[in-house]
């Protein structure tokens, strides 16, 4: 393959997600000349190209082409924003017995948290010192569903050829999430350290589920066609595949740090990085996907197949193989599984969602007292399960420039639901986009977005309740 093919499908490779193709321009209006071809202006386009004018192996040849330095680059940009040493509790796990990740791992540029704290939003803005900027996908240009290594190494098929997943292991969540069910709840974990595939669901569910929610699991657990895992010359698998499933992401029902980015804004580098949220106490919310307030889950489990699988194109969906689900059995099957997907135990609080004053410790209890005061925590994640279900504008914007970084523009994040916090010390990375590695760093981010002039005791007797939820 010539120097020349390898660009051009370098070129192609990224045009496909974002639609931005080069074509003749005109001129301006009201000057009354004709139109005048050009070479350099680009149109972008919400449509991806349908129609491939190439193979597999140059398609192939031109993602490998920048596989190396995107790496490279998306490197340097995590560890310029976080210290990604290992750091683990010694005492506290998540359900599935994985030791939590502590600590702030976000880098500060010649100030201290103390000084951070007391600079305006204008000053840091101007200054660029704000800590918790966006993150962008590993490759922003390109997107995708993309796997970490932890998963991929049980379920090879999720292996893309052209990316690997950057972020390091101990700041996600578990392998094989414990899974706990409402109707059954004197079973505990029902997972037992087991990934929950379709070789195994049938014998751990048959005989605690009703035929119903076993035919939704299933569901759940069969590939369906997605934008870069299907079977034409276009997707980012060696061999043609299957598709991905729904457990794929959330796993167990739970999540593995698998991430993408949301299929509802364009042009490419507006684009938002999305972390799989957990499918646990979905029977208590009223509002589902991060920003797309869809209002049943049956609503987004269609979703997703339909559009989000396709990145939002619905015209691609056709093309790759759209998984069409019949809405009164599959959609509804799926939805009645989901229902039962309980969050995990939390044995220091009581029936109202607080804490029992004779179980929990000074700190955890200080904490409570600042969640539900100082800290406005209870203003959006109010007990019992932590939630509002509603949707807030942060308006983080207020803290950093518009710019681009990495391939994404630092753009606002609009309004993002409210997602439950209880069962929180199971998934990092945390917000949306996964910009913060730990719950120590959501402390800090929400202490400077909301200027609450937190202490650094406060901030830890807030880290310290949000562990018993």
């Amino acid at each position: 393959m010539t120097k020349t093919m390898k660009l051009t499908a370098a070129f192609f490779s990224i045009g496909m997600l974002t639609g931005a193709l080069y074509v003749s321009a005109q001129d301006q209006p009201g000057t009354g000349a004709s139109v005048v071809p050009s070479q350099t202006e680009k149109i972008v386009s919400s449509y991806g190209p349908i129609n491939q004018d190439m193979t597999f192996q140059q398609i192939k040849a031109g993602r490998m082409a920048v596989k190396a330095e995107r790496a490279k680059e998306h490197d340097a940009m995590l560890n310029s924003r976080y210290d990604l040493s290992v750091k683990v509790s010694d005492n506290i796990t998540m359900s599935g017995g994985k030791p939590i990740p502590v600590g702030v791992t976000a880098r500060l540029r010649g100030v201290t948290w103390e000084e951070l704290d007391r600079l305006t939003p204008e000053q840091i803005k101007s200054r660029g010192l704000f800590p918790y900027r966006p993150l962008p996908f590993a490759d922003h240009a390109e997107g995708g569903m993309l796997f970490p290594e932890m998963i991929t190494k049980l379920l090879p098929r999720l292996v893309r050829f052209d990316l690997d997943f950057r972020l390091p292991e101990h700041v996600l969540p578990d392998p094989a999430p414990a899974i706990y069910l409402t109707t059954r709840p004197d079973l505990g974990d029902v997972a037992k350290g087991r990934l929950i595939t379709i070789d195994n669901y049938y014998e751990i569910f048959n005989g605690i589920v009703n035929p119903k929610q076993l035919e939704g699991l299933r569901l759940m657990l069969t590939q369906f066609p997605q934008q870069q895992f299907n079977a034409t010359e276009d997707r980012r698998t060696e061999r043609p595949s299957l598709g991905v499933t729904c457990f794929d992401c959330h796993a167990n029902g739970h999540a593995n740090g698998a991430n993408h980015l949301v299929g509802d804004i364009r042009p490419q580098e507006f684009r938002h990085r999305i972390e799989t949220p957990t499918l646990r106490g979905v029977n208590v919310q009223r509002l589902f996907g991060s920003q797309r307030a869809l209002k049943t889950v049956e609503d987004f489990a269609e979703f997703e197949q339909r559009g989000a699988y396709f990145d939002g194109d619905h015209c691609m969906a056709a093309k790759k193989g759209v998984n069409v689900l019949e809405r009164g059995s599959q959609v509804h099957f799926m939805a009645e599984f989901m229902a039962i997907l309980d969050f995990p135990p939390a044995p220091k609080l009581n029936i109202y969602g607080e804490l029992d004053k004779a179980k929990a410790t000074e700190s955890e209890l200080r904490g409570e007292v600042l969640f539900n005061g100082k800290a406005r925590c209870d203003a959006c994640h109010a007990a019992p399960y932590y939630t509002d279900n509603s949707m807030h504008n942060l308006k983080a914007e207020r803290f950093y420039k518009q710019e681009m970084d990495n391939g994404m523009m630092m753009a606002h994040d609009g309004s993002i639901k409210t997602f439950p916090l209880r069962g929180i010390k199971d998934s990092p990375p945390y917000l949306h986009d996964g910009r913060c590695l730990t719950l120590d760093d959501t402390v800090e981010y929400f202490n400077l977005i909301q200027q609450l002039h937190l202490s650094q005791t406060e901030k830890k007797d807030l880290v310290a309740f949000m562990l018993c939820l």
